[in-house]
């Protein structure tokens, strides 16, 4: 197996810094070529004077200077903004690009990779939320291959391998429930973001943390979960599973299951996607059954957890609307965490945009950017709203 040149976008995020542990970890395997974030500068560059790649970028294009500055002694090219992310995804000797970018923002240079013909290793779910249509229609014309990171997604995946024609009756997409499972509305109500953040089971960044407390990363991925397998609404399922154990199923058109298991660990389906097709060995810690001697599962609460029936209904009606939901929630999940809005009224907001904005049928990439910003414009203003009242 020849050494294979990766690029990370979001080196410095939950996923980046496991993915900079696993090509640690496998140096005859892995080389980083190009490491990206958005703010973080002090540690991005410390990654690079780590593991020396040909190309550093910072989003924050104010913050340039001083990472010329940090990496002033080294040979490595520097560059800031969206653009020069677009650009460096596209170097000729790149094998993999892992875009491990937070929302919106992993679209438009996970397009640009897949123009240049690199393999996608994906845990920006938001890139197939948005634009699922248009990622993989471009996916399957360039013969680039999408590699799930997601660990519910990479579960599916990996059951999938030696049933190509084997089709598929529905997949159970598992989640732990959050810190919030079993709660009701009027304790939602009362929430505070200190709480929302305390995963049980999963150390991750601040947004998919929210997400996973509100249920709409599960929602999310139901739609992540259409495009990488070709599948309807109702093939698709979600099931409570506290104990974070089974990653998801499948069940195949004769009834049988297969499901992935082990424990909550993103570094195996991070290395899992860098490695495919090769399963590498690893010192990761082995589950026993021992120490998990039940596994329980429960159906989720949609009247309480609206989010999840909304990012249903998104999937169902097509077209821009999961790109409307996606952007609301972006802007709703950031008001919360800033104490402008209460737990539940994230949900308020995020109906609220999706009935409002217009809905286009067949939208190409101008209409998803025009469709983004709107809402976000529509949601600042709902929780501006939202907010006045609340202070008086």
């Amino acid at each position: 197996m020849k050494t294979k040149q990766i690029a990370i976008l979001g080196a410095t995020g939950s996923i980046g810094t496991q993915a900079l542990e696993v090509v640690k970890e496998n140096p005859d395997r892995f080389r980083v070529a190009v490491l990206s974030a958005q703010n973080n500068v002090e540690l991005l560059a410390a990654q690079a004077l780590e593991f020396r790649p040909q190309w550093v970028v910072i989003g924050d294009e104010q913050k340039l200077p001083i990472l010329k500055n940090l990496l002033k002694d080294t040979n490595i090219q520097i560059a800031a903004g969206a653009n020069a992310l677009k650009e460096v995804v596209c170097l000729p000797d790149l094998d993999v690009v892992l875009t491990a970018l937070v929302g919106f923002a992993g679209l438009e240079p996970t397009l640009a990779a897949i123009a240049a013909g690199k393999d996608i290793a994906l845990a920006n779910k938001e890139t197939l939320v948005v634009a699922g249509d248009l990622v993989t229609r471009m996916a399957k014309q360039h013969g680039v291959q999408i590699l799930p990171v997601d660990s519910e997604h990479s579960a599916i995946f990996q059951c999938l391998v030696g049933e190509a024609q084997n089709p598929i009756e529905k997949i159970c997409l598992t989640a732990s429930g959050g810190p919030f499972r079993g709660k009701n509305r009027d304790f939602l109500a009362q929430v505070r973001k200190e709480q929302a953040l305390k995963h049980p089971n999963w150390v991750m960044g601040a947004k998919i943390t929210i997400d996973s407390a509100s249920l709409m990363n599960k929602g999310l991925e139901v739609i992540e979960a259409k495009w990488l397998f070709d599948l309807q609404a109702d093939q698709i399922e979600v099931i409570i599973h506290p104990q974070s154990i089974i990653h998801s199923l499948v069940q195949f058109e004769d009834g049988s299951l297969k499901a992935q298991m082990g424990l909550p660990d993103m570094k195996l389906p991070i290395q899992y996607a860098l490695a495919y097709p090769q399963r590498l060995a690893n010192q990761f810690p082995r589950f026993n059954f021992m120490d998990y001697p039940q596994l329980t599962f429960e159906q989720p609460d949609l009247s309480t957890f609206r989010n999840l029936a909304l990012a249903y209904e998104a999937l169902r009606l097509g077209g821009n609307m999961p790109c409307i939901t996606n952007a609301a929630n972006e802007v709703v999940v950031a008001a919360f965490l800033r104490d402008q809005i209460g737990f539940l009224q994230m949900s308020e907001v995020i109906e609220q945009c999706m009935q409002k904005i217009k809905l286009v049928a067949q939208p190409d990439l101008a209409a998803y950017l025009q469709t983004d910003a709107e809402t976000r414009k529509l949601a600042e203003a709902l929780v501006t709203s939202l907010n006045f009242k609340h202070l008086n």
